[in-house]
């Protein structure tokens, strides 16, 4: 979990889905209060930065989030698809975007089972 945060490649799980926009609310919520009390151009450019900075984050694991389900990250874009990335489950093995986070019906687990069936 959370591994290569900043990279757009591969497939997150749920959990980690979530986590992440946990964690974006509360540094959203802290980067606003921390310069809402004395707004002014340059407090006011400063949280844009960082807002936008958070914002590209978070389109970042919902973009893996999706390849997770197989689909582009693009998809993130349409309305209430959020709800649809937080309660479907993620694409049973492998797909274009990478092996199944939650280790399930990967290659390597048929290679391991292949083995052990020669043996």
């Amino acid at each position: 979990m959370f591994k290569n945060v900043l990279s757009y490649k591969g497939r997150i799980r749920r959990l980690e889905f979530v986590s992440f926009y946990l964690i974006y609310g509360i540094a959203a919520i802290a980067t606003i209060a921390f310069f809402v009390d004395e707004l002014n151009n340059r407090n006011a450019i400063y949280m844009l930065i960082l807002l936008s900075g958070l914002t590209a984050f978070l389109l970042i694991q919902g973009a893996k989030r999706c390849h997770d389900m197989d689909k582009s990250g693009l998809y993130q874009l349409i309305p209430f698809y959020l709800f649809w990335m937080i309660f479907v489950e993620s694409d049973y093995g492998p797909n274009k975007y990478g092996n199944n986070p939650k280790d399930e019906g990967n290659y390597d687990d048929i290679n391991e089972i292949g083995k052990q069936i020669e043996n």
